[in-house]
């Protein structure tokens, strides 16, 4: 049975350009997320797993795009490859379809290993960079999503009873902030 070519694309930050990772590759549909790739939980990836069927390509540009983190990444390809779902890694030159060669497997692992490993190194890179601000003096954290004036009134409308998911909307911030900002970590 031959099924439809479904892409997926995950670029880190807003700025990134998502279509030049399934440039010249031929899909059906293509699923695109913003997201850091430091775990699973992204909403058009839910959507992807969500809407392949058996029979289908899941075409990816390269591992590190699916997932950082070898487990994951082995869990995706074995959940995808038991429903009879191929998939597809553009950039390594790899398909896995469940029927696989222990030299696939090994692949897989090592390429995924690496992807877990350049996580690692940008971390510490950024911690690094951080400490190394801090020491100059220079490093002033994330801005502020509200002012004082803003923390004010949202922790007024709250106490008046105000619904948390409509108050987060309202000050364009996520409800995980507005958590923090009724507990006075602002």
């Amino acid at each position: 049975m031959q099924g439809q070519r479904v892409g997926y694309v995950r670029v880190s930050s807003f700025d990134q350009n998502p279509e030049r990772q399934l440039d010249q590759v031929q899909v059906d549909r293509v699923f695109t997320d913003k997201a850091s790739g430091k775990d699973i939980h992204r909403p058009e990836l839910d959507r992807l797993l969500t809407f392949v069927r058996e029979g289908d390509t899941v075409v990816v540009h390269s591992m590190d795009r699916l997932a950082r983190n070898l487990d994951d990444l082995r869990r995706l390809v074995q959940t995808l490859t038991q429903r009879a779902i191929r998939i597809e890694f553009v950039k390594e030159g790899l398909t896995f379809t469940g029927e696989n060669s222990p030299m696939a497997t090994l692949l897989l692992s090592v390429m995924g290993a690496f992807s877990e490993f350049e996580r690692a190194l940008i971390r510490e890179r950024q911690r690094e960079g951080i400490a190394l601000t801090k020491q100059r003096g220079v490093y002033r954290g994330r801005k502020k999503a509200l002012s004082s004036e803003q923390a004010a009134e949202l922790r007024r409308r709250a106490s008046a009873g105000e619904q948390k998911a409509s108050l987060a909307r309202a000050f364009g911030i996520s409800r995980e902030t507005l958590y923090q900002y009724l507990k006075g970590q602002d």
